[in-house]
């Protein structure tokens, strides 16, 4: 079983170019808010750029569509980082998007070679392992359109860990996220699901953001899939 370790990490870094596809969902404006809160340069990658109402001088939009992997490399171009955020707990109708955005990506940033930039993904929880050792989408009860999510972001790992010549990560929440409270202290784990004393297993979209930010300001998890709770 693997134990998970205490972050919280302060303190200056050099700063990063990043690009984030589904910047407007509930995950991905979180991201693009903490990377801005800590003075990154941020690219909203999106269809219609009118849609993004966040402003700020670091922030720019670039059209994009995670399907088309010739408009993803040209956004992705010159960046250190491509965080996608498509599929992260914005409903049912991401479902077709998520395995296939994957491969999208990925060949998005082949054709870029050694100028890519690394690619940090917003995984799922499902395919984490539980204290008894079962899969969180082998719980019982879990409604059909859940687990085709979770099933998805399943495949889009297993394709992932597949991939040896592009840099990635991918960042699984627990079992529980949404819109909270911005604490910027959470703990990690690599396929074991994160649980707190009282056997949940819950993070806040905000301290999802803030451990996505930390490892693009200081990667440890290049090729591999990890993943934070409280």
């Amino acid at each position: 079983m693997h134990t998970a370790s205490e972050h919280r990490i302060e303190g200056d870094t050099d700063m990063a170019d990043i690009a984030v596809i589904g910047a407007n969902g509930t995950i991905g404006s979180r991201i693009v808010d903490e990377a801005l809160r800590r003075g990154h340069t941020v690219t909203a990658v999106v269809r219609d750029p009118a849609k993004v109402e966040r402003r700020d001088a670091g922030l720019s939009t670039a059209v994009g569509d995670v399907r088309d992997a010739a408009s993803v490399a040209e956004a992705a171009k010159g960046k250190d980082v491509l965080v996608s955020a498509v599929g992260g707990g914005d409903g049912p109708g991401h479902v077709d998007l998520i395995e296939p955005a994957a491969r999208t990506l990925v060949e998005a940033l082949r054709t870029l070679g050694d100028r890519a930039p690394r690619l940090i993904m917003v995984g799922g929880a499902g395919s984490l392992a539980t204290a008894d050792g079962s899969l969180v989408w082998d719980a019982p009860g879990l409604p059909e359109w859940l687990l085709q999510i979770m099933h998805a972001h399943g495949d889009a790992l297993e394709f992932l860990r597949g991939v040896q010549d592009v840099r990635w990560t991918s960042l699984s929440p627990a079992a529980s996220i949404a819109p909270g409270e911005r604490t910027g202290s959470y703990r990690t784990a690599g396929d074991t699901l994160v649980t707190d004393e009282a056997g949940e297993s819950r993070i806040s979209a905000e301290d999802y953001a803030v451990a996505l930010i930390d490892e693009v300001e200081r990667p440890a998890r290049i090729g591999e899939r990890f993943t934070v709770g409280y």
